[in-house]
């Protein structure tokens, strides 16, 4: 247990004499930028007409989206310590919130059971957070995390995250302004990744359980 202030986050150790990516994972864990990441048109045509006739919150669903999608591929609930790599059962979102002076604060989102409570308690703890003010996080609290941002003021193809030396491993999800092309609504999501941990072949699983994730809110 990797305990955090009273919070002791669910995770299992991975055999690295097993585990089949062990030379990809010596080579990566050694390169200045071991980052992989890609940026690709998600279409919410269904999602935005569902959010815009209900009056749901764009961000906190998508983020939904985007943690569910995220949870489904084991690579991405899976961080370095100690040069060995542990997997968590489940991971939470820290992401951005924009304050009133131009700044922006980080909020905890926990996991929730269903989709309508996410949003209740993503509502609050937005709230929470912008009361705080505050970007200063425990790393110990931070490996169990899935970053999330979004850029919503543009369309964008590629984006280049800030990211800390020594490299952390935790995934960065972020998306930017949706447009329509071709009588469908694309939103552009992108996806930073650790490749001593997560391939080409992660990063797709991802996109395709974004997709499923994405039509099943848009459908219900």
């Amino acid at each position: 247990m990797i305990p955090g202030k009273g919070i002791f986050m669910q995770y299992r150790t991975i055999d690295m004499a097993a585990y089949p990516r062990r030379d990809h994972f010596t080579y990566f864990s050694g390169l200045a930028y071991p980052y992989v990441g890609v940026t690709v048109n998600v279409d919410v045509t269904d999602l935005l007409a569902k959010i815009k006739g209900e009056g749901l919150p764009f961000f906190l669903t998508v983020c939904w989206c985007a943690a569910q999608a995220a949870n489904r591929v084991p690579e991405f609930r899976q961080r370095i310590v100690d040069g060995g790599i542990i997997e968590f059962e489940r991971c939470r979102v820290s992401h951005t919130v924009a304050l009133e002076d131009g700044t922006f604060c980080f909020c905890v989102l926990e996991d929730a059971p269903g989709f309508a409570d996410y949003l209740r308690e993503g509502r609050a703890a937005q709230a929470e957070a912008k009361r705080r003010s505050s970007i200063q996080e425990d790393p110990a609290e931070a490996l169990d995390k899935l970053f999330v941002t979004s850029l919503p003021w543009i369309s964008y193809t590629a984006l280049v995250q800030p990211v800390p030396s020594p490299a952390d491993s935790n995934p960065r999800i972020s998306w930017g302004r949706y447009f329509v092309q071709e009588g469908r609504t694309l939103l552009p999501v992108s996806v930073l990744c650790h490749h001593a941990l997560v391939d080409g072949i992660h990063l797709s699983a991802f996109y395709q359980n974004l997709d499923e994730e994405i039509k099943k809110i848009g459908k219900t």
